[in-house]
């Protein structure tokens, strides 16, 4: 009988630190999961290494594979008829690949595509109906982040459109920050002066996040 690798390990204070193939879950979805949903969803999931420029779903194509982005970042780009792109979000830790599965789709509208390399975990179309029907409380975690990520597409394509490139800038580099945890896109040597530099969007985003998270704290799960 083989083994099955530990689904966590003891951290030094005492709590349990869920693992995927022996790595570290950072992805903020899987972190919110209780911890008796770990045994039936994380041997559905594979730990993969995410390279800059990799496409992880094209426009109008079948999507294979779901990802928990562990590290790094992706864009998600709305692909124009001759070819040029748009970004209109963007995904780390906190998010998800994949969503157009969660609700029974095939196919997505957009591109995602890797900016920062990272590290993730990926689990088959298939895969992802398969625990899906097993934790109520992921479907629920996943059908939230469509709505952030769609309330971001939103407030970026307004922002594009009113903004000045300096602010938008300024907001790109806040919103890459939140999702890495560093300053390895650029340097940044004042994040408060950055956030006086951004656009009114990146607050904006902020509020309905934190208002929505206050929500689903209040609410019966």
């Amino acid at each position: 009988m083989v083994n099955k690798p530990a689904l966590s390990r003891r951290k030094s204070d005492g709590k349990a630190a869920p693992m995927v193939d022996g790595t570290l879950v950072s992805n903020e979805l899987l972190l919110s999961l209780p911890p008796e949903d770990w045994e039936s969803i994380f041997p559905e999931l594979s730990s993969v290494q995410l390279r800059t420029h990799e496409v992880l779903h094209e426009s109008g194509e079948p999507i294979r594979f779901a990802y928990f982005l562990n590290s790094g970042l992706a864009s998600v780009l709305s692909v124009l008829s001759d070819g040029k792109s748009v970004e209109v979000g963007l995904t780390g830790k906190e998010g998800f690949v994949g969503l157009p599965l969660v609700v029974g789709l095939s196919t997505s509208p957009t591109r995602t595509v890797i900016q920062i390399e990272g590290a993730g975990f990926r689990v088959s179309a298939a895969g992802l109906m398969k625990i899906l029907r097993r934790s109520e409380t992921l479907t629920q975690r996943l059908q939230r982040y469509v709505q952030v990520l769609s309330m971001q597409a939103s407030q970026v394509a307004a922002c594009n459109r009113i903004h000045e490139v300096d602010e938008r800038l300024a907001r790109w580099l806040l919103m890459c920050q939140d999702r890495i945890n560093s300053d390895t896109v650029v340097t940044i040597e004042s994040r408060e002066n950055l956030k006086d530099a951004a656009c009114e969007c990146y607050e904006a985003m902020q509020r309905q996040s934190r208002n929505w998270l206050s929500e689903s704290n209040n609410s019966v799960r």
